[in-house]
């Protein structure tokens, strides 16, 4: 099989580790992995069987997983500058029009690409899309009293307050593994997969994103000017995204929503099978004559 891997300079200041692998003339696939800050290792391990028919690019964004380090500045690192890495990833490798597939956090700079550049973007597919932050905070404090054993209350309006107060009661591992894995198989698989590529996190990119009022952001209202109608995927028993949130994007957005039974963040893991059949109803989205 072929496979490049690259440093690729987007532009004067950042670099970002990429791997090019499968036919170079098939149809492309471009994968935005989750975090801000995290890896496309993990899902290049569980999407790779499916994609080999594709060209598909993995690639850590800009300060993250095995691109180079970037200063923690904050204009470094928003969602505008995450849209023009993909664009120059593009441009670079000289692909025409390609297929968008995201996961978490990945599903706010692949919609927010395929807003501005519908022209170039095949078909567009959101694993468990993180889309509502806010949203995400209250689902966080309400989980951390539940965990606690502590009676239910309304969570606070300001997401920053729900976070603190969540992450006073327990510590956030424990909060997000809870919402993210139906069971500890899924997450021992999940965390032997993540140590076992032996990648040095970096705080820099997540610490920069809150700074800039990541947990402020609702996409939502942007999903009436999508273009492009997106494929959503989304696990029964994930309780960060979930379906009911994954059903208003494809809603919204004129997109269709694939719910996977019994599967939490990580479907792939969880329900390798249905999945597949899943993930086959954005890969039948890719034109023919879409070429690079």
């Amino acid at each position: 099989m072929r496979e490049e891997i690259d440093i690729i300079a987007v532009n004067d200041e950042v670099e970002l580790y990429v791997e090019d692998v499968g036919p170079v003339d098939a149809l492309p696939i471009v994968v935005l992995h989750g975090g801000p800050g995290g890896s496309a290792y993990v899902l290049r391990e569980g999407l790779e069987e499916e994609l080999s028919a594709f060209r598909v690019i993995y690639f850590d964004q800009r300060g993250g997983g095995r691109s180079p380090m970037l200063e923690a500045e904050p204009r470094l690192f928003t969602v505008d500058a995450l849209v023009e890495d993909l664009e120059a990833l593009r441009e670079h490798l000289e692909i025409e029009r390609w297929g968008l597939l995201a996961h978490g956090f990945g599903a706010i700079p692949a919609l927010e690409y395929a807003r501005h550049f519908a022209q170039n973007v095949l078909c567009l597919g959101l694993i468990a899309p993180w889309v509502s932050f806010p949203a995400l905070a209250q689902r966080l404090f309400r989980a951390a009293l539940a965990l606690r054993d502590l009676p239910a209350a309304a969570a606070p309006e300001d997401p920053m307050l729900a976070l603190s107060e969540a992450f006073r009661l327990l510590e956030p591992k424990a909060i997000f593994d809870a919402l993210m894995f139906p069971s500890e198989h899924g997450r021992m698989e999940y965390e032997w997969l993540s140590e076992g590529a032996g990648i040095l996190g970096n705080d820099a990119p997540g610490q920069m994103f809150v700074y800039n009022g990541l947990w402020e952001l609702d996409y939502t209202p942007h999903l009436l000017e999508l273009r492009v109608q997106p494929v959503v995927m989304v696990g029964s028993l994930d309780g960060t995204s979930y379906p009911e949130q994954a059903e208003v994007v494809a809603d919204l957005s004129g997109g269709s929503l694939e719910v996977i039974e019994g599967a939490g963040h990580y479907p792939w893991i969880d329900q390798p099978v249905a999945f597949a059949q899943a993930l086959q109803r954005f890969l039948e989205q890719l034109e023919p004559d879409g070429g690079t």
